[in-house]
């Protein structure tokens, strides 16, 4: 049985592991609140973008871009894995981790090679130890204030290896922000740019032609060219977005489930301690009885 000063010890270290995790809790929710305000000003952005730009390509065709071209034999494959560079943040980095690996599962062939750019250390460090090549990282950009600077940047360089024939397939991996509660790892095709829909809703069906119609000057495949290359910025500036407030939204949650732990910990602990000081009250009350019963002896 542990003593009182044992106890006493384990009591005060979780009080002070109590400390650190509500602070890390309240930074957490200070700083998801400007990610989530940017992430939110950004999607309606990102909406019309990809509403204007299919409606140029549905008029000039799949032939009108080489970025619109798949390529007839995918063997070099490039994934854009988007993380956390700290942990402490429950199961957010490995569920991105995991569904990394069924992508490469599920593209595996004869011939096939992967590559990775990666944002954050996590996905860094597992894509060390995966069948891959590291080609570009970006460390200390998710989870902290970014411009749309590093997705142009990193995009450039996707559309170019694209362009050259350095990959034939490019894929990014982040987690989209659905809520305090849930965060979703999703994988989405940069290039080539796949169809882009119109949302389907209420009474719409899913093969109604966008209504819009909009009068292109210059010409439609002139706007493609410099359209197409910066959908691929946005896609990667909006993967990052929602990443860095899934992340703060996941490390708020973890934070907030270690702190009630500690909480159960420290009720434990107290117990354990009441119950070891009235063992030794009783041992020390039987020891003063049993010498005055000597003495009278």
């Amino acid at each position: 049985m542990p003593t009182l000063k044992d106890v006493e010890l384990k009591i005060k270290a979780v009080k002070k592991t109590k400390q650190i995790t509500k602070a890390m809790n309240m930074v957490a929710t200070s700083r998801l609140r400007g990610a989530q305000q940017n992430m939110e000003a950004f999607r309606p952005y990102a909406g019309k973008f990809a509403e204007v730009l299919g409606s140029l390509a549905e008029k000039a065709g799949e032939e009108a871009n080489p970025l619109l071209v798949p390529k007839e034999m995918v063997k070099k494959i490039h994934i854009v894995l988007c993380t956390s560079d700290r942990g402490l943040c429950g199961g957010f980095n490995l569920n991105l981790m995991d569904k990394a690996e069924a992508l490469m599962e599920e593209k595996t062939g004869d011939g096939v090679t992967f590559s990775f750019t990666n944002f954050g250390k996590k996905g860094r460090n597992w894509s060390r130890k995966a069948d891959g090549e590291i080609q570009e990282e970006y460390l200390g950009v998710v989870g902290t204030t970014f411009d749309f600077s590093i997705a142009s940047t990193s995009g450039r360089r996707l559309v170019e290896g694209f362009l050259g024939g350095d990959y034939d397939e490019v894929y990014v991996i982040y987690s989209k922000f659905l809520g305090m509660a849930k965060q979703l790892p999703t994988v989405q095709q940069l290039l080539p740019i796949p169809a882009i829909q119109k949302e389907v809703g209420e009474g719409v069906a899913d093969d109604q032609p966008y209504l819009a119609e909009h009068i292109c000057e210059p010409s439609v495949d002139e706007l493609l060219g410099d359209l197409l290359p910066r959908n691929v910025f946005v896609q990667i500036f909006s993967a990052l977005l929602e990443t860095s407030t899934s992340e703060h939204a996941a490390r708020m949650a973890a934070m907030d489930n270690a702190t009630k732990a500690c909480n159960d910990m420290i009720e434990n602990l107290t117990l354990a301690y009441n119950k070891a000081r009235q063992s030794a009250i009783t041992a020390d009350l039987m020891d003063i009885v049993g010498g005055a019963e000597a003495l009278k002896g």
